[in-house]
């Protein structure tokens, strides 16, 4: 198959599921990738173009970003939709699918589910929603530490849902990461289908870790810009780790991610919480911990943080808000607290028992290698591609390796469109 990745942002190492998505694929097809944006990985962004056939990642500049939101604004529509909207990405995706020999579409993300329209009715389309950004703005309203975010999400919310309710119209294929975003897009368009593809984890990459560990040491990994880890930081730090040290006077967390605010930085005034900022390889701060800590609030999706610590065969103590999505056994896999109380009761037995944490640390591992393997996904993903690509008449799919580009036959062709 001729593939054609179109995203909001660069894929790499940071953004895990197109990055692995395209690594694996391009192994068995040909992938052509246009992000908007800057790479935030360099050495990710040499794969891909190692990989790609074409690479291509074009600057998304500021004052085009506040005119679109401004326009987004006026015109009802979700500023998500608009924030890495600009005049050059879509004249140059405009450019691409003016050729003929593309078999399918993928457009990843609410900020790029704009280009849906502009995709040929004779080309093949998926949307990789990932989450279900109106059921976010749900959960940001009841729980996030910010009222800057309250507010902003309560703006956002009724324009999401009815933006989100048009994506069947625009696509041919709708993804979700985890059940209950998929069942929140159905729900705004009633007889959709959403699939579920998981995240998945390089079960090489994330190995368990054979260095010490550091004593009664707690960590929590994310991009600290992220309003949904400040609430799961801040919660945990307020409500939850005082509880943990009335018995484990020793405890220590480290807060590992970029770009923390100034609130997270700040909790570095107790001796006893590290905040590290941006790390090259988060797995030497993980492998080195005693228990890896999620107390996440406002979610939506998988936590990819719990993958990749359970991947580690590090003991993960979550919420069940951390826990949806995954098909984990609780007190196998990982431990879960329903509150802060249990939470830290769950943190106090991993400290306290060698064994146990040894035991579900093993037990994670075994998961994630049963579960969320990319290979997996991907294998998902293709055949989504063929089912999209099947309802499209007369097309012949572009074999892999082909220098030519496949035959294709105009089926209800949309005003002022001419096929190639």
């Amino acid at each position: 198959m001729r593939i054609l990745f179109a995203l909001p942002y660069v894929p790499s190492r940071i953004r895990v599921r197109p990055y692995q998505f395209i690594t694996t694929l391009a192994r068995r097809h040909e992938v052509w990738v246009l992000a908007a944006g800057t790479s935030e990985d360099p050495p990710s962004s040499a794969t891909l173009q190692d990989l790609c056939p074409s690479w291509e990642a074009l600057p998304n500049r500021i004052g085009e970003r506040i005119y679109q939101v401004a326009r987004a604004a006026l015109n009802g529509q979700p500023l998500q939709a608009a924030v890495c909207r600009s005049t050059a990405f879509e004249r140059r995706f405009r450019e691409l699918l003016e050729r003929p020999g593309f078999d399918v579409v993928h457009v990843e993300h609410l900020r790029a589910a704009f280009l849906g329209p502009l995709i040929p009715p004779t080309v093949a389309s998926l949307f990789d929603a990932v989450d279900s950004i109106s059921l976010l703005w749900e959960r940001t309203v009841r729980a996030s530490h910010s009222r800057r975010q309250r507010l902003l999400a309560r703006l956002e919310l009724t324009r999401t849902r009815a933006y989100e309710a048009r994506l069947p119209t625009w696509f041919d294929q709708l993804v979700a990461t985890a059940d209950e975003d998929a069942r929140a897009l159905e729900q705004l368009a009633p007889g959709t289908h959403v699939e579920v593809i998981p995240n998945g984890v390089d079960l090489a990459a994330f190995a368990p870790w054979e260095g010490p560990r550091e004593p009664a040491t707690l960590v929590f990994t994310g991009k600290m810009s992220y309003h949904a880890n400040v609430t799961a930081v801040l919660v945990f730090v307020r409500e939850i780790l005082p509880l943990i040290r009335r018995s484990r006077p020793d405890a220590r967390l480290v807060i590992a991610g970029r770009d923390p605010p100034r609130t997270v930085r700040a909790l570095e005034a107790d001796p006893g919480i590290t905040v590290t900022g941006y790390v090259p390889d988060l797995r030497a701060t993980v492998g080195r911990a005693t228990v890896a800590v999620c107390p996440v609030t406002v979610k939506v999706g998988i936590q990819n943080k719990v993958l990749e610590a359970m991947a580690m065969g590090l003991p993960v103590v979550t919420t069940p808000a951390g826990l949806a999505g995954l098909t984990a056994q609780p007190g196998r896999d990982l431990l879960v607290g329903r509150d802060p109380a249990e939470f830290a009761s769950q943190v106090c037995r991993l400290l306290e028992d060698p064994s146990l944490r040894e035991r579900v640390g093993r037990s994670g591992r075994a998961y994630v290698a049963a579960h969320h393997r990319w290979k997996d996904a991907a294998a998902r993903l293709e055949k989504l591609y063929e089912r999209a690509i099947a309802n499209r008449p007369g097309v012949a799919v572009t074999a892999p390796g082909s220098a030519g580009p496949g035959t294709r036959s105009a089926r209800a062709a949309g005003p002022g469109y001419e096929p190639s």
